[in-house]
């Protein structure tokens, strides 16, 4: 990722989102916002983008239709099930979370997500911190203001590169309050930060909050960033190389086999850990939402078993 422009992956997701709200035939989620958080000219940049990879015999239909087309490479792309099922299911645990006395919700990557435009009733007095890259923060800051979305004292804004920069030292420069039970996501994000910065997270998260706080997170399964044998190598593959095209590389994976070992000596106690099928088959056995999982894609639900003493 280049430092001073805005997550391409970050943008694509909130795309997602919202193509998924108005365009799937049974949406698992309402999400207007992701279209609109987008600034014209990165939606055109990505359009074009997807309109070159258009076979040269279809080159004059895609010209007719380029938001079509930009809509099909959207909903072609491997993690599309993913963003979408990980977005639903988060935002019921914490729904979940809220009704048993959490009062803060932490985004970790925020990138454009859109839960602060569309805050419902029952979260109306959680206080919110998005962290994420200062050029994503920057750009959505912006978005949001054009969008007429007004400044809130209960959403917090938080700056940080987490490839150099701990959770706990980021939260640090904010109000965050160590003592107050939160709910944790951080979607999307793992893959791309190397093994010892995703642990150094965890390790954050359970020192930076009181025991009885949540975090929910995605990974993929490490076995198919090695194992050339890997059912689901061909689509992956073709995802990996996408997003190392705009230079955001997938680093690392966890072992679905050890991660409750890992998340404990972390001090997190292992709650839920489904892949793409499982995520599925809970919100949608029937099909009808349209969505074709990643079985390597996974959603883990973690509760702290140890309380926040100090800062790190």
């Amino acid at each position: 990722m280049n430092p001073s422009d805005a997550s391409r992956t970050a943008v694509a997701t909130s795309l997602m989102r919202a193509l998924h709200t108005r365009g799937d035939p049974v949406p698992l989620l309402n999400d207007p916002w992701g279209d609109r958080l987008i600034p014209d000219a990165v939606r055109i940049a990505l359009r074009e983008r997807a309109l070159q990879s258009v076979d040269a015999s279809r080159r004059f239909e895609a010209a007719e239709a380029p938001d079509k087309i930009l809509d099909a490479a959207l909903r072609a792309n491997p993690a599309y099930a993913d963003v979408i099922l990980r977005s639903r299911y988060t935002e019921d645990a914490l729904k979940a979370a809220v009704a048993q006395g959490v009062a803060q919700y932490v985004i970790i990557g925020a990138g454009f997500d859109s839960f602060i435009c569309r805050r419902p009733a029952w979260a109306e007095g959680l206080t919110i911190y998005e962290v994420d890259h200062p050029a994503t923060q920057r750009m959505k800051r912006q978005c949001l203001q054009r969008c007429g979305v007004p400044e809130s004292a209960d959403v917090h804004f938080v700056e940080a590169d987490l490839a150099v920069e701990t959770l706990g030292s980021a939260l640090g420069r904010s109000s965050f309050q160590t003592m107050q039970p939160t709910f944790f996501s951080w979607l999307g994000v793992t893959m791309y930060l190397t093994r010892e910065a995703n642990l150094a997270t965890l390790r954050a998260i359970a020192s930076y909050a009181p025991a009885g706080s949540e975090l929910v997170f995605t990974y993929v399964d490490e076995a198919i960033l090695c194992d050339a044998d890997h059912e689901e190598v061909e689509s992956f593959r073709r995802l990996r190389s996408k997003v190392a095209s705009v230079g955001e590389a997938f680093l690392s994976g966890f072992d679905p086999a050890t991660l409750k070992a890992v998340l404990l000596d972390a001090g997190l106690l292992l709650v839920e850990d489904f892949d793409g099928d499982h995520a599925l088959a809970r919100y949608d056995a029937a099909g009808t939402s349209g969505l074709q999982p990643a079985r390597a894609a996974h959603i883990a639900h973690a509760r702290l078993v140890s309380g926040a003493m100090s800062a790190l």
